[in-house]
């Protein structure tokens, strides 16, 4: 019988070429790598194959729906199983405090991770961009990703999960016409989600929700601790919660939900 393993990475790709080599180098502490591709056309599959990763193509409906296919196939190979987007990487003191976690607590059904955000080439701190916790490494067989939340995706564990100190590194938004093109493609899909619960948005949202969103980030979270960088995200920020609630405006006109893409 095939020995089953500790512990198997896994990539969600899809066009991710540029990222693939450095994304792939810092997870040689796992089992095995396995990059579930969406059809990529720029040469993802290949360059991930030839870095010794296993790779299977599948189409892309969500994310949620992404990770769960990849927990359902792996269930009786691993015990484990760490999902990193291709944009991150595992510094070799959170592989070493992994491979720690996996061996003093293994009965534990999931473990939250923070994340540093690398945002225009700066680290962020503030404005709600750390810790941001995410819940990546996970027990086969006890983890589920929520089916009605397909964008930022939420984990349902049977147990409580452990919490790492080592933080991931997400090299996030490169320039600001990567983070506009983003932020349109989320609140598209929030906006259809939101649509799909039947949630209703005023005129008077249009405009109070936004302002919410930026006092919130920049006052609450502390935003201007980050300075004119900080003031920018905020800024940014309050434009995404605005074409959310423009599109879900627009969906309830139309009375149709939004579609979805990778």
């Amino acid at each position: 019988m095939k020995q089953r393993h500790s512990l198997i990475a896994v990539v969600l790709t899809f066009n991710e070429a540029r990222h693939m080599r450095e994304c792939l180098a810092c997870l040689g502490f796992a089992d095995q790598v396995l990059v579930l591709d969406s059809f990529s056309t720029d040469g993802t599959p290949e360059l991930a194959e030839d870095a010794g990763a296993r790779v299977e193509q599948r189409r892309f409906r969500d994310y949620a729906d992404q990770r769960n296919y990849a927990l359902d196939i792996l269930r009786d190979e691993t015990a484990h199983v760490l999902f990193v987007d291709a944009d991150e990487r595992v510094s070799p003191e959170l592989a070493s405090e992994i491979q720690g976690a996996l061996s003093a607590r293994p009965d534990l059904p999931g473990w939250r991770i923070p994340r540093h955000n690398l945002i225009f080439g700066r680290l962020t701190l503030h404005a709600g961009w750390y810790p941001d916790y995410q819940t990546r490494l996970l027990g086969t067989g006890v983890a589920r990703y929520e089916r009605d939340q397909p964008v930022h995706e939420l984990v349902q564990l049977d147990g409580e999960p452990g919490t790492l100190e080592q933080p991931l590194l997400h090299y996030n938004y490169d320039s600001l016409q990567q983070f506009l093109d983003k932020q349109r493609d989320y609140s598209e899909r929030a906006a259809g989600m939101r649509h799909a619960r039947n949630e209703q948005a005023s005129i008077r949202d249009l405009l109070s929700l936004p302002l919410h969103h930026f006092r919130w980030r920049f006052f609450t979270l502390q935003g201007y601790r980050d300075g004119w960088h900080g003031l920018r995200l905020c800024a940014l920020m309050a434009w995404y919660e605005f074409r959310t609630i423009r599109r879900l405006r627009s969906l309830a006109r139309q009375g149709v939900i939004g579609t979805s893409r990778p």
